[in-house]
């Protein structure tokens, strides 16, 4: 609590014009009282606060400088949330003055666990750290409170597992994320531990190999779709630069001599929407050229269709393993049926006569 008595009383005295002597003849005190409050060096006693602020015409918190927080549930999460940038310390008192308070409250619990964990762990303090694994389990047990679809008992056993990582204890956290890795959710993890911790490369590449497909399919579908918001924006630079950020990862992942696979269509697509954004700056040129690498990706694949990821250069990828986009049985399907989503007649009319141009 931070209090500002010393200079309130300083400038309230300046402003009614009083020396030091003149107030503290007001108050019946000697002048080397009032200096040592104005430095400080003292503290008034409490019939002299209220007989000052009296004498000033404002309250005692006024005085005091003291304002009270908010410290209904809300209010106290947001402050907890405000401290993760900084990692300030004070989150710690915070925190447990907040557990006092809401003891049985899921919010309260689970954002307190964080902060521990977050300073726990730049810190590399051991018991910080169990405070926070505390605070989880208990969380568990309130989680019928949850409305956040983005916390589950999942993502709480993850951050557990986590914990003991930091502490050093990865069987023991490797056993909670291999248990609970419902649909890869926590591949990279566990495949991140065992390679750079553990020393169990070979174990962790089936792990990692899950992830980098996952990753890697993840953004090139959010960047199909962030093309769309954008050029629906008419924001057609950000539209051009997340596209060619794709297809030059794309480039970066493929390897150099493969036969024709789902890389193919997939580049076709992002080609497409490519064009579509050249053509909305007027860049008949380069958009032509996108549509014609798109045709000719998806000559490619039409070719000889086969939905396999085998063309991708990193990790053991299993033969199993396969995209699809479901726009369409072949990329020129898939083509026409993004066309159609677009809506951009010389962006169709262009499809058209590159296509007739090939055969």
């Amino acid at each position: 609590m931070e209090l500002t008595l010393s200079e309130n009383i300083r400038s309230l005295r300046k402003q009614r014009h009083l020396t030091q002597e003149q107030l503290a003849e007001v108050l019946g005190v000697t002048a080397g009282a009032v200096y040592k409050w104005e430095s400080g060096l003292s503290v008034l006693e409490l019939d002299l606060i209220v007989e000052m602020a009296d004498f000033f015409d404002i309250s005692v918190d006024t005085l005091l400088g003291y304002r009270m927080k908010d410290n209904r549930e809300e209010a106290v999460l947001d402050r907890l949330k405000g401290f993760f940038s900084s990692h300030d310390p004070q989150a710690l008192a915070e925190a447990e003055k907040a557990l006092k308070k809401y003891p049985h409250s899921f919010k309260v619990v689970y954002i307190s666990a964080q902060v521990y964990t977050v300073i726990g762990s730049s810190t590399k303090d051991r018991a910080k750290l169990h405070r926070a694994l505390d605070l989880l389990e208990t969380s568990r047990g309130l989680l019928r409170q949850n409305r956040d679809p983005e916390i589950s008992e999942t993502r709480i056993l993850g951050d557990i597992a986590g914990i003991y990582c930091f502490l050093g204890e990865y069987e023991k956290g490797m056993e909670i994320l291999k248990k609970n890795n419902t649909g890869g959710i926590f591949n990279e993890t566990i495949g991140s531990n065992l390679a750079i911790f553990m020393g169990r490369p070979e174990e962790a590449e089936p792990y990692l190999t899950e992830a980098l497909l996952q990753n890697a399919f993840g953004l090139f579908g959010t960047a199909i779709s962030y093309a769309f918001v954008y050029l629906e924006r008419k924001e057609f630079t950000a539209a051009r630069d997340i596209l060619t950020m794709s297809l030059n990862l794309l480039q970066g992942i493929r390897k150099e001599t493969e036969a024709p696979d789902f890389l193919d269509e997939l580049q076709a697509v992002l080609l497409v929407l490519l064009a579509r954004t050249e053509l909305a700056e007027g860049r008949k040129e380069e958009a032509a050229a996108a549509i014609r690498s798109a045709a000719e990706a998806a000559a490619r694949f039409d070719a000889m269709p086969d939905y396999s990821i085998k063309g991708i250069r990193f990790g053991n990828i299993p033969q199993e393993a396969n995209g699809y986009f479901g726009y369409g049985r072949t990329a020129a399907e898939s083509i026409a049926f993004l066309l159609g989503i677009l809506k951009d007649e010389e962006l169709a009319a262009l499809w058209k006569e590159v296509c007739e141009d090939e055969q």
